[in-house]
């Protein structure tokens, strides 16, 4: 059997994402993809969105801080950020906020993707008080 390609890893874990599977089930095939590919920016993204769902906020804030590292262009990624500072009281949360803020706003798709992000977590996890946080603040109420 051949092995499976990093980005063949990365698109069955989405798709397995978007058909439900729970984000415990997921975080083993994301840290891979990681482990592969450690300058994968929206890997690491998709890492830390999932510890956020497993309610994993330090593993959160370690991936989401390597995805903006890679990439600092990336709402998403600084969104995974602000949320897991929020559920770890960390400080600086509002710059990670108003960057994310400033991208989407620039940027009508990128709007569109986050909103859509936001609005799949919390059908995931209807009570998250940081992602609600977070989306009254880039989309207010």
């Amino acid at each position: 059997m051949t092995e499976v390609t990093v980005e063949t890893l990365f698109d069955q874990g989405i798709e397995r994402y978007h058909a439900g599977d729970p984000p415990a089930t997921l975080i083993p095939v994301f840290k891979e993809v990681c482990d592969r590919a450690p300058k994968s920016s929206p890997a690491w993204t998709c890492l830390a969105w999932l510890y956020l769902l497993d309610s994993k906020p330090t593993q959160a804030y370690k991936a989401a801080q390597k995805a903006v590292k890679l990439n600092p262009q990336d709402p998403q990624a600084r969104v995974n950020l602000a949320i897991a500072m929020l559920e770890t009281a960390q400080k600086g949360v509002r710059q990670h906020v108003e960057v994310a803020e400033q991208l989407i706003m620039a940027v009508p798709e990128l709007r569109d993707e986050v909103k859509q992000n936001v609005e799949e977590g919390l059908s995931r996890k209807p009570d998250w008080k940081s992602l609600n946080r977070v989306k009254e603040w880039l989309f207010g109420s």
